[in-house]
């Protein structure tokens, strides 16, 4: 009796390219091609060169399939969505300026209620 990796599978587990191209309709081929466009598609790579893709990655795959093949987007278009992203969220929350900013703010307003 054979039984498909994937029904097996944690949800958490590694999946292989060709999972995932089961999973997602996304040929293989197409799913490499998308991991020299997309510097954020970096499936982890094992002996043989065999990738193996982290739920995160395949979540990333989805998501770029939806963007490029649903609304419209072109591979540019979503590369330069996903760098913007990841620029935002490598920003840093607070700055010390926005601290000092906070705190002015904070301890005029102790003033201000002290002065009441």
């Amino acid at each position: 009796m054979t039984r498909v990796a994937s029904e097996t599978k944690s949800a958490a587990a590694f999946r292989t390219i060709g999972e995932v191209a089961a999973a997602t309709g996304i040929a293989p081929h197409i799913l490499r091609y998308w991991e020299g466009r997309f510097p954020q598609l970096r499936p982890v790579t094992r002996a043989g060169k065999r990738r193996y893709y982290r739920p995160e990655d395949v979540a990333l795959v989805e998501r770029i399939d939806r963007l490029l093949n649903r609304e419209g987007y072109t591979v540019k278009g979503v590369q330069q969505l996903l760098d913007a992203e990841r620029r935002r969220s490598a920003r840093p929350a607070t700055t010390l300026r926005d601290v000092r900013d906070l705190l002015a703010t904070a301890l005029a307003q102790d003033d201000r209620a002290a002065r009441e």
